[in-house]
């Protein structure tokens, strides 16, 4: 995740949980029966893709991007680094993550060591709206489920353009508030309202543009999003929950955000779009 300002301490707390991200996560594979010697990325992602729609969605926001094995792409908000080494995976690309939450940068580097990826990702952590690196230093950029705790949109997205090539691709996957009353909380990515800050549909293509962006495409995966939720919602509850999930760094209060989120997504409280845009 990324930020700034005064909620950047309430974001850390709200992601890095109470304890130990990578033992926990190791302790949940080697009770599922997991090698930590021999594991893949697909045994990771039930916890490292914890955007909504999860790997199926980062292999659709991928394909936009127009990558190659040369490719050097930022992942802003990389989280535990599961979209950043489905890139490298897939495109054999190489790609930088930045998060705002140490223990994620941590756990992501960690993770990548047990797959066999550290030559192909890094992690820095660092603020979005402050990114530590030279202009027009990537080919590509991706942001996934970030800008909600980001009341500063308006500068994470000009870093964005700052940092990408001429013609650079920059995905954003995120969610907005949507037109059915405000959201209801705990959601993943807050427990209350104070550190949530959802653009609007209609506001979105004015600050990419405003950041220098030329948008070439928006696509709306709401209804697609909420039978997904559902479908984890009804996992978490039954038999076939999986080892390490969101749970093992949301805490407790997981299953009530998974039935929150099936809630703000079926009353169009909030609502998954994706745009393509062109820097």
């Amino acid at each position: 995740m990324g930020g700034t300002g005064d909620v950047s301490d309430a974001v850390n707390r709200h992601y890095a949980g109470g304890g130990d991200l990578v033992r926990a996560i190791a302790d949940g594979l080697a009770a599922a029966g997991k090698d930590l010697a021999h594991l893949t990325t697909a045994d990771l992602r039930a916890v490292d893709e914890f955007h909504i729609r999860g790997h199926k969605a980062t292999l659709e926001l991928a394909g936009l991007l127009g990558l190659s094995a040369t490719s050097r792409v930022l992942d802003i908000g990389s989280g535990l680094g599961g979209p950043a080494r489905a890139l490298a995976e897939t495109y054999g690309c190489h790609v930088t993550g930045i998060d705002l939450t140490a223990a994620f940068c941590a756990a992501a580097t960690a993770l990548s060591g047990w797959v066999g990826l550290s030559d192909r990702v890094d992690f820095v952590e660092g603020d979005a709206t402050a990114l530590p690196f030279a202009d027009a230093a990537f080919d590509a950029a991706l942001t996934i489920h970030v800008a909600m705790n980001i009341a500063a949109k308006d500068r994470m997205y000009a870093e964005a353009r700052r940092v990408l090539k001429p013609g650079g691709r920059f995905v954003v996957y995120d969610v907005l508030q949507g037109e059915g009353g405000a959201v209801l909380y705990p959601v993943p990515w807050a427990r209350e309202a104070s550190i949530s800050h959802l653009a609007t549909p209609e506001a979105m293509p004015a600050l990419l543009a405003g950041a220098g962006f030329r948008v070439l495409d928006v696509r709306d995966s709401t209804e697609e999003s909420h039978l997904w939720f559902e479908q984890m919602a009804a996992r978490g509850a039954g038999p076939a929950a999986p080892a390490v999930s969101m749970q093992t760094f949301l805490g407790g209060d997981f299953p009530a955000m998974a039935r929150n989120q099936v809630a703000n997504l079926r009353d169009r409280r909030i609502r998954t779009v994706t745009y393509l845009c062109m820097a």
